[in-house]
């Protein structure tokens, strides 16, 4: 395990570029530890030791990720989320305890929470619904990286037309939520539901816009055609 470690963080180390390093804290608001390595790259290193992780077997390459989320770091926390969700084929509804205690543990930014939720614990409760109850009591929680990734873990899902319900349940909840990268959270979840349910979706915000705030409005009328969204923001 701890070779696979040590070649990753050599290949990031090699791939710092100067331009990454210098602009990437422009696109948060908490402090972020990265290296400055491009998106792209970060995904090439992943990918080039997936096959040989994928050997290891599930538990193992859940303590490779733990190792990769306890640095701290931007893009060990994309490597992270990238090998727990290629061992998707071997998921079980106990997995959840694990990505829940990640979430509360490392996550601390929106890039890192939403590459977790919208692919790992996504697809996870996915195969799962039961877990959506997990996820309303997660959109009550204190932690406001919780409470997002309580609307972001249904994106995929949302987008096939899944989970209704439970979606509209989770936006009631977070409704008046104070954090704009709460608000952006369920905004975006409602946006990837109105893909299948647009009316369901339209006539949500139109019973709700009066308290909704208007950046989670805004994000969720977004795809909308512009009638619905002109009539979606008049006074």
């Amino acid at each position: 395990m701890e070779s696979i470690i040590h070649a990753v963080r050599e290949a990031l180390k090699e791939n710092i570029d100067a331009h990454t390093a210098e602009s990437g804290q422009r696109y948060f608001k908490e402090e972020v530890k990265y290296y400055g390595v491009k998106t792209g790259i970060v995904r090439e290193i992943a990918k080039m030791h997936e096959s040989r992780v994928k050997m290891m077997g599930k538990e193992a390459v859940f303590t490779l990720c733990e190792t990769l989320w306890q640095s701290g770091m931007l893009e060990e926390s994309f490597i992270a989320c990238h090998w727990s969700y290629a061992m998707r084929k071997q998921f079980s509804a106990d997995d959840f305890a694990v990505f829940e205690r990640w979430v509360h543990q490392y996550v601390s930014n929106w890039a890192s929470c939403d590459t977790l939720c919208n692919h790992t614990i996504g697809t996870l409760v996915d195969i799962y619904p039961a877990l959506l109850k997990d996820l309303r009591r997660w959109a009550k929680s204190e932690n406001l990286w919780v409470r997002r990734a309580a609307a972001v873990t249904l994106i995929v899902p949302a987008r096939r037309g899944k989970f209704l319900a439970d979606i509209l349940a989770i936006a009631d909840i977070l409704l008046i939520d104070r954090d704009d990268l709460v608000q952006k959270g369920y905004g975006w979840m409602l946006k990837a539901a109105s893909a299948a349910h647009q009316q369901a979706v339209f006539d949500y915000v139109m019973a709700h816009r009066d308290v909704m705030p208007r950046t989670a409005l805004r994000y969720a009328i977004e795809k909308m055609p512009a009638a619905l969204r002109s009539q979606a923001m008049a006074k």
